[in-house]
Protein backbone atom coordinates (compact mmCIF):
# COMPACT_ATOMS: atom_id res chain seq x y z
CA UNK A 1 0.00 0.00 0.00
CA UNK A 2 1.45 3.34 -1.09
CA UNK A 3 0.08 6.90 -1.32
CA UNK A 4 0.24 6.75 -5.13
CA UNK A 5 -1.63 3.43 -5.26
CA UNK A 6 -4.38 4.71 -2.93
CA UNK A 7 -4.83 7.91 -4.94
CA UNK A 8 -4.86 5.99 -8.23
CA UNK A 9 -7.64 3.71 -6.92
CA UNK A 10 -9.86 6.63 -5.85
CA UNK A 11 -12.78 7.48 -8.11
CA UNK A 12 -13.43 11.02 -6.93
CA UNK A 13 -11.07 13.87 -7.74
CA UNK A 14 -11.50 15.26 -4.22
CA UNK A 15 -10.22 12.06 -2.62
CA UNK A 16 -7.49 11.44 -5.19
CA UNK A 17 -6.04 14.92 -4.64
CA UNK A 18 -5.86 14.73 -0.85
CA UNK A 19 -2.47 14.52 0.83
CA UNK A 20 -1.79 10.85 1.68
CA UNK A 21 0.98 9.36 3.81
CA UNK A 22 1.66 5.71 4.62
CA UNK A 23 4.00 4.74 7.46
CA UNK A 24 5.31 1.34 8.48
CA UNK A 25 4.54 1.82 12.17
CA UNK A 26 3.52 4.48 14.64
CA UNK A 27 2.01 4.74 18.08
CA UNK A 28 -1.29 6.33 17.10
CA UNK A 29 -2.25 7.91 13.79
CA UNK A 30 -4.78 10.10 15.62
CA UNK A 31 -2.14 11.38 18.04
CA UNK A 32 0.27 12.04 15.16
CA UNK A 33 -2.24 14.17 13.27
CA UNK A 34 -3.37 16.10 16.34
CA UNK A 35 0.25 16.99 17.06
CA UNK A 36 0.75 18.15 13.49
CA UNK A 37 -2.37 20.31 13.56
CA UNK A 38 -0.95 22.08 16.60
CA UNK A 39 2.48 22.54 14.96
CA UNK A 40 3.48 25.54 12.85
CA UNK A 41 3.19 25.02 9.06
CA UNK A 42 6.96 25.15 8.66
CA UNK A 43 7.53 22.69 11.49
CA UNK A 44 5.54 19.67 10.36
CA UNK A 45 2.15 21.33 10.58
CA UNK A 46 -0.60 20.74 8.04
CA UNK A 47 -2.84 23.20 6.24
CA UNK A 48 -5.35 20.91 4.58
CA UNK A 49 -6.89 17.43 4.71
CA UNK A 50 -4.39 14.64 5.28
CA UNK A 51 -4.81 10.85 5.33
CA UNK A 52 -2.31 8.95 7.46
CA UNK A 53 -2.27 5.15 7.13
CA UNK A 54 -0.18 2.91 9.39
CA UNK A 55 0.69 -0.68 8.58
CA UNK A 56 1.14 -1.22 12.32
CA UNK A 57 -0.06 0.77 15.30
CA UNK A 58 1.50 0.20 18.73
CA UNK A 59 -0.54 2.57 20.90
CA UNK A 60 -3.89 2.83 19.18
CA UNK A 61 -6.75 3.96 21.36
CA UNK A 62 -10.51 4.09 21.38
CA UNK A 63 -13.01 6.13 23.34
CA UNK A 64 -12.28 6.99 26.99
CA UNK A 65 -8.62 6.05 26.54
CA UNK A 66 -9.29 2.36 25.91
CA UNK A 67 -6.64 0.45 24.00
CA UNK A 68 -7.37 -0.42 20.35
CA UNK A 69 -5.49 -3.47 19.11
CA UNK A 70 -5.53 -4.67 15.50
CA UNK A 71 -3.88 -7.56 13.71
CA UNK A 72 -1.08 -7.06 11.20
CA UNK A 73 -3.47 -7.41 8.29
CA UNK A 74 -5.93 -4.83 9.60
CA UNK A 75 -6.57 -1.41 8.10
CA UNK A 76 -5.70 1.46 10.45
CA UNK A 77 -5.82 5.09 9.45
CA UNK A 78 -6.73 8.64 10.47
CA UNK A 79 -8.04 11.46 8.33
CA UNK A 80 -7.55 15.08 9.39
CA UNK A 81 -10.25 17.36 8.00
CA UNK A 82 -10.66 21.10 8.50
CA UNK A 83 -14.17 22.52 8.97
CA UNK A 84 -14.99 26.21 8.64
CA UNK A 85 -17.28 25.90 11.64
CA UNK A 86 -16.92 25.79 15.43
CA UNK A 87 -16.44 22.52 17.26
CA UNK A 88 -20.09 22.57 18.36
CA UNK A 89 -21.15 22.10 14.72
CA UNK A 90 -19.51 18.67 14.60
CA UNK A 91 -21.98 16.94 16.91
CA UNK A 92 -23.22 13.81 15.15
CA UNK A 93 -20.11 13.45 12.98
CA UNK A 94 -19.04 10.09 14.52
CA UNK A 95 -22.42 8.59 13.59
CA UNK A 96 -22.30 9.96 10.03
CA UNK A 97 -18.84 8.41 9.65
CA UNK A 98 -20.16 5.11 11.03
CA UNK A 99 -22.88 5.08 8.38
CA UNK A 100 -20.29 5.83 5.71
CA UNK A 101 -18.06 2.91 6.76
CA UNK A 102 -21.09 0.60 6.97
CA UNK A 103 -22.30 1.53 3.49
CA UNK A 104 -18.86 1.01 1.94
CA UNK A 105 -18.71 -2.46 3.51
CA UNK A 106 -22.29 -3.20 2.43
CA UNK A 107 -21.35 -2.36 -1.16
CA UNK A 108 -18.68 -5.07 -0.84
CA UNK A 109 -21.26 -7.62 0.34
CA UNK A 110 -20.57 -7.28 4.07
CA UNK A 111 -23.83 -6.52 5.90
CA UNK A 112 -22.96 -4.74 9.14
CA UNK A 113 -24.85 -3.01 11.93
CA UNK A 114 -24.00 0.05 14.01
CA UNK A 115 -23.62 0.15 17.77
CA UNK A 116 -24.09 3.60 19.27
CA UNK A 117 -22.03 5.67 19.20
CA UNK A 118 -18.98 4.42 17.31
CA UNK A 119 -18.72 0.68 16.62
CA UNK A 120 -19.38 -1.32 13.46
CA UNK A 121 -20.66 -4.84 14.15
CA UNK A 122 -20.71 -7.97 12.03
CA UNK A 123 -23.03 -10.72 13.29
CA UNK A 124 -23.09 -8.93 16.65
CA UNK A 125 -19.29 -8.81 16.99
CA UNK A 126 -17.04 -5.77 16.70
CA UNK A 127 -15.54 -5.44 13.23
CA UNK A 128 -14.44 -1.81 13.27
CA UNK A 129 -14.09 1.10 15.66
CA UNK A 130 -14.22 4.83 15.08
CA UNK A 131 -12.58 7.52 17.21
CA UNK A 132 -13.09 11.16 16.26
CA UNK A 133 -11.10 13.80 18.11
CA UNK A 134 -11.68 17.50 17.54
CA UNK A 135 -9.32 20.38 18.04
CA UNK A 136 -8.66 23.96 16.99
CA UNK A 137 -5.22 25.27 16.05
CA UNK A 138 -4.14 28.53 17.66
CA UNK A 139 -3.52 30.04 14.23
CA UNK A 140 -7.10 29.39 13.07
CA UNK A 141 -10.09 31.64 13.50
CA UNK A 142 -12.38 30.77 16.39
CA UNK A 143 -15.03 29.42 14.03
CA UNK A 144 -12.62 26.93 12.43
CA UNK A 145 -12.22 23.39 13.73
CA UNK A 146 -10.33 20.23 12.86
CA UNK A 147 -11.67 16.71 13.12
CA UNK A 148 -9.25 13.79 13.25
CA UNK A 149 -11.17 10.69 12.21
CA UNK A 150 -9.50 7.47 13.30
CA UNK A 151 -10.79 4.16 11.95
CA UNK A 152 -9.60 0.61 12.52
CA UNK A 153 -11.05 -2.36 10.63
CA UNK A 154 -10.12 -5.94 11.55
CA UNK A 155 -8.88 -7.86 8.51
CA UNK A 156 -7.26 -11.29 8.46
CA UNK A 157 -3.83 -11.66 6.87
CA UNK A 158 -3.40 -13.72 3.71
CA UNK A 159 -3.32 -17.40 4.67
CA UNK A 160 -4.81 -16.73 8.11
CA UNK A 161 -8.22 -18.12 8.97
CA UNK A 162 -10.96 -16.01 10.54
CA UNK A 163 -10.63 -18.04 13.73
CA UNK A 164 -6.87 -17.56 13.92
CA UNK A 165 -7.19 -13.82 13.33
CA UNK A 166 -9.93 -13.52 15.94
CA UNK A 167 -7.94 -15.42 18.56
CA UNK A 168 -4.90 -13.22 17.93
CA UNK A 169 -6.89 -10.02 18.26
CA UNK A 170 -8.64 -11.25 21.40
CA UNK A 171 -5.29 -12.08 22.99
CA UNK A 172 -3.95 -8.64 22.08
CA UNK A 173 -6.95 -6.91 23.63
CA UNK A 174 -6.68 -8.98 26.81
CA UNK A 175 -2.99 -8.13 27.12
CA UNK A 176 -3.48 -4.43 26.42
CA UNK A 177 -3.04 -1.78 29.14
CA UNK A 178 -6.76 -1.06 29.27
CA UNK A 179 -7.81 -4.69 29.35
CA UNK A 180 -11.09 -5.49 27.62
CA UNK A 181 -13.25 -8.36 26.55
CA UNK A 182 -11.74 -11.29 24.70
CA UNK A 183 -15.07 -12.06 23.04
CA UNK A 184 -17.10 -10.43 20.32
CA UNK A 185 -14.42 -9.76 17.69
CA UNK A 186 -15.22 -10.02 13.98
CA UNK A 187 -12.67 -10.15 11.17
CA UNK A 188 -12.97 -9.58 7.43
CA UNK A 189 -11.35 -12.16 5.16
CA UNK A 190 -8.10 -11.10 3.46
CA UNK A 191 -8.80 -8.27 1.04
CA UNK A 192 -7.05 -5.67 -1.09
CA UNK A 193 -6.47 -3.02 1.56
CA UNK A 194 -5.41 -0.41 -1.00
CA UNK A 195 -8.73 -0.70 -2.82
CA UNK A 196 -10.71 -0.71 0.44
CA UNK A 197 -8.81 2.36 1.64
CA UNK A 198 -9.56 4.17 -1.63
CA UNK A 199 -13.26 3.28 -1.42
CA UNK A 200 -13.41 4.56 2.15
CA UNK A 201 -11.55 7.75 1.24
CA UNK A 202 -13.95 8.44 -1.64
CA UNK A 203 -16.93 7.97 0.64
CA UNK A 204 -15.48 9.90 3.58
CA UNK A 205 -14.54 12.89 1.44
CA UNK A 206 -18.13 13.04 0.17
CA UNK A 207 -19.56 12.63 3.67
CA UNK A 208 -17.38 15.31 5.23
CA UNK A 209 -18.11 17.76 2.45
CA UNK A 210 -21.85 17.25 2.86
CA UNK A 211 -21.72 17.26 6.66
CA UNK A 212 -20.12 20.71 6.59
CA UNK A 213 -23.21 21.99 4.80
CA UNK A 214 -26.02 20.00 6.43
CA UNK A 215 -24.90 18.57 9.74
CA UNK A 216 -26.11 15.09 10.72
CA UNK A 217 -29.62 15.31 9.22
CA UNK A 218 -29.01 13.26 6.00
CA UNK A 219 -27.69 10.32 8.04
CA UNK A 220 -30.35 9.99 10.75
CA UNK A 221 -32.60 7.51 8.93
CA UNK A 222 -29.61 5.65 7.48
CA UNK A 223 -28.09 5.21 10.96
CA UNK A 224 -31.39 4.09 12.46
CA UNK A 225 -31.80 1.53 9.65
CA UNK A 226 -28.57 -0.16 10.80
CA UNK A 227 -29.14 0.27 14.54
CA UNK A 228 -27.87 -2.94 16.15
CA UNK A 229 -29.97 -2.54 19.31
CA UNK A 230 -33.16 -1.08 17.87
CA UNK A 231 -36.09 -1.89 20.16
CA UNK A 232 -33.88 -3.70 22.68
CA UNK A 233 -33.34 -3.03 26.36
CA UNK A 234 -29.88 -1.58 27.00
CA UNK A 235 -27.79 -0.19 29.84
CA UNK A 236 -25.65 2.94 29.55
CA UNK A 237 -22.49 2.27 31.51
CA UNK A 238 -19.93 4.70 32.92
CA UNK A 239 -16.95 2.57 33.91
CA UNK A 240 -18.48 -0.42 35.68
CA UNK A 241 -21.65 1.39 36.75
CA UNK A 242 -24.95 1.44 34.88
CA UNK A 243 -26.15 5.04 34.87
CA UNK A 244 -29.26 4.70 32.73
CA UNK A 245 -31.41 1.91 31.31
CA UNK A 246 -34.17 1.83 28.76
CA UNK A 247 -35.32 0.61 25.38
CA UNK A 248 -33.17 1.92 22.52
CA UNK A 249 -35.36 3.45 19.82
CA UNK A 250 -32.86 5.28 17.59
CA UNK A 251 -30.92 8.54 17.41
CA UNK A 252 -32.03 12.14 17.00
CA UNK A 253 -30.76 15.04 14.88
CA UNK A 254 -27.77 15.56 17.20
CA UNK A 255 -26.77 11.90 17.22
CA UNK A 256 -28.07 11.42 20.76
CA UNK A 257 -29.33 7.95 21.65
CA UNK A 258 -33.07 7.96 22.33
CA UNK A 259 -34.11 5.75 25.23
CA UNK A 260 -37.65 4.88 26.25
CA UNK A 261 -37.77 4.84 30.05
CA UNK A 262 -40.63 4.65 32.59
CA UNK A 263 -40.37 8.43 32.84
CA UNK A 264 -40.57 9.03 29.10
CA UNK A 265 -38.15 9.18 26.17
CA UNK A 266 -34.78 10.77 26.95
CA UNK A 267 -31.81 11.71 24.76
CA UNK A 268 -28.32 10.57 25.78
CA UNK A 269 -25.18 12.37 24.60
CA UNK A 270 -22.21 10.08 23.93
CA UNK A 271 -19.71 11.50 26.43
CA UNK A 272 -17.82 8.65 28.07
CA UNK A 273 -20.75 6.29 28.50
CA UNK A 274 -20.84 2.92 26.76
CA UNK A 275 -23.86 0.93 25.64
CA UNK A 276 -24.38 -2.65 26.78
CA UNK A 277 -27.29 -5.02 26.16
CA UNK A 278 -29.37 -5.22 29.32
CA UNK A 279 -28.96 -8.25 31.55
CA UNK A 280 -31.24 -11.17 30.73
CA UNK A 281 -33.11 -10.62 33.99
CA UNK A 282 -33.81 -7.03 32.96
CA UNK A 283 -34.97 -8.14 29.53
CA UNK A 284 -37.37 -10.63 31.02
CA UNK A 285 -38.76 -8.04 33.41
CA UNK A 286 -39.20 -5.50 30.63
CA UNK A 287 -41.04 -7.95 28.44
Amino acid sequence: MTPHAIAAACRSATAANLAIEVVEATGSTNADLIARIAAAPGNGGIGGPLLLVARRQTAGRGRAGRAWQSGNGSLMFSLAWRFRQPLTALVGLPLAVGVTVAEVLAARGVDVALKWPNDVLLHGCKLAGILIETTSAASLLHQDAWAVIGIGINIAEEGESHAEAGVGLAAAVAAGPAGGSTAGIAVLPPTDRTLLMAQLLDALAATLGTFAETGFAPWIARWNARHAHAGKMVDLVDGAKAVQSGRAVGVDALGCLLLETPGGTIAIMAGDVSLRPAQEVGDAAAD
